[in-house]
């Protein structure tokens, strides 16, 4: 019998974590990065709709861009979601949750545009005599 610990495949037992196994560490350094793009990524839109520099239209595709720039600077350095964590899982899952949002908000917005199309045509004479 030997003197050291070992598994039941015969390699000795370590407490330590693996090289493998290694999950993001949050910094000061990277919160503080995080905040100040947050910070432009809301300055930029709010400078843009109060000074009324760019036509409407392209303000509004401006400012849900940088809103979706803004969205990936929180998960990557606020919820700390990439590709390492949790070994892609966590990142997989919120590309599906993105892909299931999109369907429901795109599949909304194109029955309620379309909605008017597809009801049956009704008199205006009819209308006014109904209750």
């Amino acid at each position: 019998m030997s003197a050291t610990p070992t598994t039941a495949h015969g390699h000795d037992h370590h407490d330590d974590q693996h090289e493998d196994d290694v999950g993001y560490h949050a910094t000061v350094k990277g919160y503080v990065t995080g905040f100040l793009l947050s910070v432009i990524l809301t300055a930029i839109p709010f400078w843009l709709v109060m000074g009324k520099v760019l036509p409407a239209t392209l303000t509004s595709i401006v400012v849900l861009g940088l809103a979706a720039i803004q969205m990936i600077v929180h998960i990557v350095y606020f919820l700390h979601l990439d590709r390492k964590s949790q070994g892609g899982w966590n990142l997989l899952a919120l590309v599906f949750t993105a892909i299931v949002l999109f369907i429901l908000l795109s599949g909304t917005i194109w029955v309620m545009l379309h909605m008017n199309e597809n009801m049956m045509p009704v008199d205006p004479q009819t209308m006014r005599t109904m209750p």
